[in-house]
């Protein structure tokens, strides 16, 4: 967004921003670029703090080199290729830092505990769920009422529990 903001210094997008009248951001050329830097920074800060929980450190390294270039471009030589080179880089660091993300919490352990809370006399208990078949009945302890599945819902624990059953919890779409 900051790169179709400031037209003056990035040609490609020039033609694209003055079709859409971004032109006129043109006299304000310095703080636009101002807040490009923010925004650089701002995801060099998200860099650093996702590092810190999933303990690794290729995406913050490429991300401070990608914001040196960028340092380098906007205060020593305003170069055009080092102003794009930093530009991928720190698109990249941040697409490397999700896919480390996204790939945590797909292997995190699932929660067994569930609390099912039967909707008609309200008595709750703690049950384990299984992680290899859903749970279709549940027979309440307290009344007796025999528990199914809400319309949409894969197993009790979905459809009456405190915590959704495993298999929706690692994303999967249903328990077979």
């Amino acid at each position: 967004m900051a790169s179709i903001a400031a037209p003056c210094c990035f040609p490609v997008f020039a033609a694209a921003s003055a079709a859409v009248g971004l032109s006129a951001i043109g006299r304000y050329e310095t703080a636009v670029l101002y807040f490009f830097q923010g925004f650089a920074a701002l995801a060099l800060i998200g860099l650093l703090l996702a590092a810190r929980e999933h303990r690794r450190r290729g995406p913050v390294a490429l991300g401070f080199i990608s914001a040196s270039i960028l340092a380098y471009a906007f205060y020593v030589s305003m170069s055009q290729p080092a102003l794009y080179l930093g530009l991928a880089g720190l698109l990249v660091a941040t697409i490397w830092n999700r896919l480390i993300a996204a790939k945590r919490n797909k292997c995190a352990d699932p929660v067994l505990k569930s609390v099912i809370t039967c909707p008609e006399c309200g008595n709750s208990s703690e049950e384990t769920m299984p992680t290899n078949a859903c749970l279709f009945y549940y027979d309440c302890a307290q009344c007796g009422a025999k528990l199914k599945p809400k319309s949409g819902d894969c197993c009790v624990f979905c459809s009456y529990g405190s915590v959704p059953c495993p298999p929706i919890q690692a994303g999967e779409t249903c328990c077979a």
